[in-house]
C-alpha cells in the first residue's frame, strides 16, 4: 500500500492492526455470547494459541506470510481475539478450585495448541 518507512508506512501498519483488532475483538465477543465465562475465554485463548503457532511457523520458518499479513493476523486479530486480562479476572472471580483449573487449562491447553499449530503448518509447508 504505502512504500518506505515514513508517515505513510506508519499509518498503513496502524490500519492493518486496527482492522485485524476489530475482527478479532468482535469474534471474541461472539464466542463469549455462546460459551459462558470462563469457558469462552478459554476457547478464544486456545484457538488463538493454535493460530499463533501456525502463523509463527509460517512467517518465521517457512517465509510464506508477508509482514503485512503478520500485522493483520498476529498483532491485530490474535491480540484482540485472545485476552490475558479477562482470563486473569475470571480466574480471580472463580471459586479457588475452578480458578486453579482455569490457570492449568489456559496455560496447558495453550501450549499444546501452539505445538499443534506449528505441526499443522509444518504439514502444510512440507505437503
Amino acid at each position: 500500500m504505502f512504500a518506505g518507512n515514513g508517515w505513510g508506512r506508519t499509518m498503513e501498519v496502524a490500519l492493518l492492526i486496527a482492522t485485524g483488532g476489530f475482527v478479532g475483538g468482535t469474534l471474541r465477543h461472539a464466542i463469549a455470547g455462546v460459551v459462558a465465562a470462563p469457558g469462552g475465554t478459554l476457547v478464544a485463548n486456545v484457538l488463538g494459541c493454535l493460530a499463533l503457532g501456525f502463523l509463527t511457523y509460517e512467517a518465521e520458518l517457512a517465509g510464506t506470510l508477508s509482514e503485512e499479513t503478520g500485522y493483520v493476523l498476529s498483532t491485530g486479530f490474535l491480540s484482540s481475539f485472545t485476552t490475558y486480562s479477562t482470563f486473569a479476572l475470571e480466574t480471580m472471580q472463580s471459586a479457588p478450585l475452578l480458578g486453579a483449573g482455569n490457570v492449568v487449562a489456559n496455560y496447558g491447553l495453550g501450549a499444546i495448541a501452539v505445538l499443534l499449530g506449528r505441526s499443522a503448518a509444518m504439514t502444510v509447508t512440507e505437503g
